[in-house]
C-alpha cells in the first residue's frame, strides 16, 4: 500500500505545504477558474515538482479542495417545530451553504460526472450528506404527518434545490443569487405542501374505503 507523501518525515511542514496548495486552489476556484496542480503551485509559491508529490493530478487536488464543513445538521438547536417554518429555516441555511462554497461545489459537480477511481474518491455531491440534513429538517412530520415518506420527500427536495439547480438558475436563467435563493426555497415549500396534501388524500381514501365494522350480536 502506497504511503501518502505528506505523512513521511517532517509531517508538520508537509501538512502546511499541502494546506497551502489547497488554499490556493480554493482561491482560484473563487475566481471562476478550474486550477491544475501547476496553477495551485504557482499561486502558492510552491514548486511544480513539490506540488505533484502531494497531488499527482488535477482530480486529487480538486477533491481535496471540497468543503470540509459537513455538520450533522444545518439547523440551530432552537429551530422551529412547525414543518413549514422549520423547512424555511433549513433552506435559508442550505442555500447560504451552497452559495458560500459555490466554487468548490461547482468543481465537485464536475467531478461527480466522472467515474471515481475508488470509493474514497467519491466527490462530496455523491455522498448524500444533504439528504440527511433535509430529513432532519422534516423530522416534525413524524408526528404531524406520519404518512409522508420523509426520505422520498428529502430526495425530491434535494434534487430541486441543490447546487445543480442553483447553477442552472444563475447561469442559464440569469437570476441573481438572492432571487435564486428565493426560487429554491419556494420550490422546497411547494414540495412539502404537495406531500402533505397527498398524505391527506390517501388517508381520506383509506377511511372512505375501509370496511365498516359489523354490528355485534351482543
Amino acid at each position: 500500500m502506497a504511503i501518502p507523501y505528506e505523512t513521511t518525515g517532517r509531517a508538520n511542514q508537509k501538512s502546511r505545504t499541502r494546506q497551502a496548495l489547497i488554499d490556493a486552489t480554493r482561491e482560484l476556484l473563487s475566481e471562476g477558474r478550474t486550477p491544475r496542480v501547476e496553477d495551485a503551485a504557482a499561486h502558492s509559491g510552491i514548486s511544480r515538482t513539490t506540488a505533484y508529490r502531494y497531488f499527482p493530478n488535477q482530480r486529487s487536488l480538486l477533491l481535496a479542495a471540497q468543503p470540509q464543513l459537513q455538520p450533522d445538521t444545518l439547523l440551530p438547536a432552537d429551530a422551529p417545530a412547525e414543518p413549514r417554518a422549520r423547512l424555511t429555516s433549513f433552506m435559508i441555511a442550505f442555500t447560504d451553504y451552497n452559495l458560500r462554497y459555490e466554487p468548490q461545489l461547482r468543481s465537485a459537480l464536475r467531478l461527480s460526472l466522472e467515474q471515481p477511481a475508488t470509493e474514497e474518491d467519491r466527490p462530496l455531491l455523491r455522498r448524500g450528506r444533504a439528504i440527511g440534513w433535509i430529513e432532519d429538517a422534516l423530522r416534525p412530520l413524524e408526528v404531524s404527518h406520519p404518512a409522508v415518506d420523509r426520505r422520498e420527500l428529502a430526495v425530491a427536495i434535494r434534487s430541486a434545490t441543490g447546487i445543480e439547480t442553483l447553477v442552472w438558475l444563475l447561469d442559464i436563467a440569469g437570476q441573481s443569487r438572492e432571487r435564486a435563493a428565493a426560487t429554491v426555497r419556494g420550490t422546497a415549500l411547494a414540495l412539502l405542501d404537495a406531500a402533505i396534501r397527498e398524505s391527506g388524500h390517501q388517508r381520506a381514501w383509506r377511511e372512505m374505503t375501509a370496511t365498516p365494522e359489523q354490528p355485534s350480536d351482543d
